[in-house]
């Protein structure tokens, strides 16, 4: 069972907390990974391309222009046709969902995976707690300084921590999620990952 140290907001080494190796030891699927993550961008896709493929979203007369035989031109049955100027767009791009399903199942040994190669690499940091007196951005950076954290850092909290959310919503690339929040998009965009202690017990609960 893998051990990770637990550090207070000073970097100081104040314990150690059991990783579930379910979840922090598990087989790594590359293949789920990648599913997922293109899951997340798609559902975060929005289809904004737009042409008027329907006569309910054109403007303009529906009458005929001119009687069916006996004028010489080419019949017609409408001005806004699509062979004319200002008419009809025929099998133009219109507004999609792009998501798609994932089970259940796949999607927890994909999160698996990702929290593996994250220990793998020394990107998962234990500290015992965060509580910041007020939600100020400034306070944010001190334990990130003291803690010595890259510009892109990750803190999952065993349940919401407000004060930390508002003090980070300043810095574009340090985000908070609560354990449930969880997700491999996020574990691979930051470079370290700083859990609370309790975090990892309940990710083991929640993963294992």
């Amino acid at each position: 069972m893998p051990q990770l140290d637990v550090l207070d907001v000073k970097n100081n080494k104040v314990g150690d907390v059991d990783a579930d190796p379910a979840v922090f030891d598990a087989k790594v699927n590359n293949h789920l990974v990648k599913q997922y993550v293109v899951l997340q961008r798609a559902t975060r896709r929005l289809g904004t391309a737009s042409t008027k493929s329907n006569y309910g979203q054109l403007s303009g007369s529906g009458k005929k222009p001119w009687r069916q035989k006996g004028t010489g031109r080419a019949r017609v049955g409408k001005i806004r046709s699509a062979l004319w100027r200002g008419g009809l767009t025929i099998f133009g791009p219109t507004p999609r969902d792009y998501s798609f399903k994932m089970n259940k199942k796949a999607r927890r040994q994909a999160v698996r995976s990702a929290l593996t190669e994250c220990l793998r690499g020394n990107h998962i940091a234990v500290i015992d707690k965060i509580t910041l007196d007020n939600p100020k951005t400034k306070e944010a950076v001190q334990v990130i300084k003291a803690l010595g954290l890259p510009e892109k850092t990750l803190f999952v909290t065993a349940e919401k921590n407000k004060n930390l959310e508002l003090a980070v919503r300043n810095l574009p690339t340090v985000n908070v999620l609560p354990v449930e929040g969880v997700n491999v998009y996020d574990l691979l965009f930051h470079e370290k990952i700083v859990c609370t202690s309790e975090a990892v017990k309940k990710l083991g609960e929640r993963l294992g």
